[in-house]
């Protein structure tokens, strides 16, 4: 049984997904719920090809903002099936897949449920994958929801 379920949502259809089997888990296993949106790094992608500082600043902010819109329509979402979960927008200093799981181990999660995408080779190799990344290294149970 478990009590508490982290569940990690980038706005996407899968992520979608996963959060709602997370709420499903969560109202089921009377556990729980944490709902988390990383903001990647500006400046990883921009600062090094010469975009201006304070072009960076705004886009950081405007992905924040964004971050934040997402998380919001979750826990509405979760309130509407009398859930009440707690919602994190969390930085990206590392790895996405890392930053999570920093985050499940300090809430101390014992479920991990993320929405994967389904890539499979060049645009899997590319792009790479949260999800394989968190499943590589969690020390938890990891649920993968996949939807189209």
């Amino acid at each position: 049984m478990y009590k508490r379920i982290l569940v990690a949502i980038d706005g996407s259809v899968p992520s979608n997904g996963a959060l709602r089997e997370a709420i499903g888990l969560a109202k089921d296993q009377a556990a729980q719920l944490r709902i988390v949106h990383v903001i990647e790094d500006p400046y990883a992608y921009y600062a090094d090809v010469g975009v201006p500082p304070e072009t960076v600043a705004a886009l950081e902010q405007a992905w924040r903002q964004a971050g934040q819109k997402i998380l919001d329509q979750a826990a509405n979402l979760a309130r509407q099936e009398d859930i009440q979960a707690e919602a994190g927008l969390l930085e990206q200093e590392n790895r996405v897949s890392t930053v999570i799981l920093d985050d499940a181990t300090g809430w101390q999660a014992d479920l991990i449920v993320l929405g994967t995408h389904g890539r499979h080779g060049l645009q899997h190799l590319f792009l790479g994958s949260v999800a394989e990344g968190v499943v590589r290294t969690a020390v938890v149970p990891v649920l993968l929801v996949h939807r189209p």
